[in-house]
């Protein structure tokens, strides 16, 4: 009884005070309309029964658990303990009364009007424990750059569970959240708030929903289920996320909080779990579901690198398209069996074939094209990490322009309907071997689109080019989950290094989407289709924004390291070449570029001494071929200039250097 007042001793002391104060105003009360307050012989006793009742009130108190409660988390049950402990102590006044007189110093009255003023006032002070629930939950985010940077989420009921959330918000610091509505099909909960946040409509109203926080300058990122989806009418939330997916916003459910974990995790720090799209600061782009089905389904689909991060996603999504066929070809013996288990599980009726295959091999590839006769052809083989193509330039160029080469060769051979190569933006005045021998192979489909095009002959050879994706196998992504699992530090190459960045569903989603069209429509013949991604994100905000949306704070939880850049690192990429000229498109999310042609032919025998140097392991030999067709390219001057003994500080480049920063 001692141990617990002490635990909130001023508390307690602040009780007892306000004991004497419910009396003293009960006897008040109880007189005051009758005569003056001098007059009452009843008020000269009261000191005494001030002192009965304050020793009364120092047992009782403790005794009925009023200390023995964090008031900071008080509920229903907890102001019952107040209630008791009025009540039991206006009691045991009264039965001390009648034993020292019969109750006859003080009228029974005062003692109920006493009683009556003590359990407001005792549950009134405890209401500074829980102040923080008197601000609404809205402007409560709008004060710090953490909160500004949470992601804007619309919730999907306003229940129990929704309130749990907003508690939980409230008290996160970090929390990588920001709520700006609920959607709740309930017509008594329309038009109410629920700790701030207002409920704007029903889930058939999502579309005006989304307009109204659009114009507010809110337009949710992710929306959130607060309940199972079982718990709302039939059919309504299926078609919300069905919606939300075509407008390419996130959907999650809330987790129970009955949800058990392991104790024993061996992660010094565990990771929450981080939606890609959260990293972005910009909603995905809508999908024309329609093009992307006529385009697919029905038809046989031939997908190389088929187990990578690109091909896995392409392969998922054609497959759930219903297409005739399936032909994969990988050259990783684990990837082709992972992509292959997957097509099992989620779209075991659709036929499919695995094939390991180097893309380098001409004949291998002749086989499988001459045996499956595939409709379609999506090219995304490709060595595509910078310093190790760096490292490996020979084999970066058998890999990325030869094998390219020999599936297009292969493509048009068996009158496929198009070819879809995955290109990137480090192709765009490029500093790195990488991002050359992917130019090079852009230029071979776009002259042989143009050679079609000329012929008024099938196939199309459509190239897609987009920047990084968010989650991408050896990209920034998974190397922040670990550095952060291990407790950090986070790496960085440089502070000012910025990229373009999209998730790999909507890069393949737009891919799909400039196929279809470039196909259905003969749109971009001779072109590249460029995917918009919106603005370049510098990486050091990335990992900020990473250690947030897992919990917790950069440069105080989680330090960053800047470990400068890697061989053919550029401080940032670019969607566009100086050389190229930029083109309006129809697409919706996709721009074009029309870059100076190079004829077929020519490319083909370039092709053919290039090959044979990079079999060699004749690097110098490789990039004097590769100056005849990019004589522009500054990395290819530089190499051929210090081949002929000119000084790379003379060629203007410096290869070995910090990040290039020239346009």
């Amino acid at each position: 009884m001692v141990k617990a007042p002490s635990r909130y001793l001023t508390l307690y002391l602040t009780d007892l005070s306000l004991c004497v104060l419910a009396l003293v105003l009960a006897m008040i009360f109880r007189f005051s309309l009758d005569a003056p307050f001098s007059v009452h012989q009843e008020f000269n006793r009261l000191p005494a029964a001030v002192l009965m009742l304050v020793v009364i009130c120092a047992v009782i108190f403790p005794a009925t658990g009023l200390y023995d409660r964090n008031w900071r988390f008080a509920s229903i049950s907890d102001l019952m303990s107040i209630v008791n402990a009025g009540i039991f102590s206006s009691l045991t006044f009264v039965f001390a009364l009648f034993l020292f007189n019969r109750v006859e110093s003080i009228p029974r009255s005062v003692v109920a009007i006493e009683m009556l003023l003590l359990i407001p006032l005792l549950a009134f002070v405890r209401l500074r424990f829980r102040l923080d629930e008197l601000r609404p939950l809205g402007p409560y985010y709008s004060g710090t750059d953490v909160r500004k940077e949470a992601v804007p989420i619309l919730l999907v009921g306003a229940g129990h569970a929704a309130d749990l959330y907003l508690r939980a918000l409230r008290h996160d610091p970090n929390a990588r959240y920001r709520p700006v509505g609920f959607i709740e099909d309930m017509p008594t909960q329309q038009g109410l708030m629920l700790r701030g946040i207002p409920v704007l409509g029903t889930l058939g109203e999502f579309d005006r929903v989304l307009e109204l926080l659009s114009a507010r300058g809110q337009r949710p990122r992710h929306v959130i289920f607060t309940e199972p989806l079982s718990a709302f009418t039939e059919g309504s939330a299926q078609a919300l996320v069905d919606r939300a997916e075509k407008l390419g916003i996130a959907y999650s459910r809330l987790n129970p909080v009955t949800e058990l974990r392991n104790p024993r995790s061996q992660d010094r720090f565990e990771v929450r779990p981080i939606e890609m799209t959260d990293l972005l600061e910009r909603p995905q782009a809508a999908l024309d579901k329609e093009a992307v089905h006529r385009l697919i389904s029905g038809r046989k689909v031939l997908i190389t690198g088929a187990g990578g991060s690109i091909g896995s996603e392409l392969t998922q999504q054609i497959a759930a398209l219903r297409p005739a066929e399936l032909i994969l070809i990988e050259n990783c013996e684990y990837n082709l069996y992972a992509i292959d288990m997957a097509l099992a599980e989620a779209h075991g009726s659709i036929k499919r074939t695995a094939h390991m295959c180097d893309v380098r091999d001409a004949s291998r590839l002749e086989k499988i094209f001459s045996l499956h006769q595939p409709e379609l052809v999506f090219h995304a083989a490709a060595l595509k990490h910078v310093p190790m193509v760096e490292l490996n330039p020979c084999e970066g160029m058998l890999t990325n322009v030869i094998g390219s080469m020999n599936v297009a060769n292969m493509a048009k051979r068996v009158g496929a309907l198009a070819m879809v190569q995955v290109s990137t933006d480090k192709v765009v005045n490029s500093t790195s071997v990488m991002g050359i021998s992917k130019r090079l192979a852009e230029l071979f489909c776009q002259a042989l689109d143009l050679d079609g095009l000329a012929a008024n002959t099938s196939p199309r050879f459509m190239t897609v080019r987009f920047g990084n994706v968010l989650g991408s196998s050896g990209s920034l992504i998974p190397l922040f989950k670990r550095q952060i699992a291990r407790g950090g530090p986070l790496t960085v190459t440089h502070p000012d290094m910025t990229r373009y960045f999209m998730t790999i569903r909507e890069a393949v989603e737009l891919t799909l989407q400039a196929s279809a069209y470039g196909l259905e429509r003969k749109l971009g013949q001779g072109e590249v289709f460029v995917l918009d991604m919106g603005e370049p994100v510098k990486i050091i905000d990335i990992a900020r924004r990473m250690i947030r949306l897992a919990g917790y704070t950069p440069d105080k939880d989680i330090r960053i390291e800047f470990v400068g850049c890697r061989p053919g690192e550029k401080l940032f990429e670019e969607l566009f070449d100086d050389s190229e000229k930029r083109v309006a498109s129809p697409v919706p999310g996709v721009l074009g570029a029309i870059p100076n042609p190079v004829p077929s032919q020519l490319l083909r025998e370039n092709f053919s001494r290039l090959a044979a140097c990079a079999q060699r392991g004749d690097v110098d030999g490789m990039f004097e071929i590769i100056g005849e067709v990019l004589p522009n390219n500054a990395r290819v001057a530089s190499a051929t200039s210090r081949k002929a003994g000119i000084s790379e500080s003379n060629a203007g480049f410096n290869l070995g250097g910090p990040c290039a920063a020239t346009r």
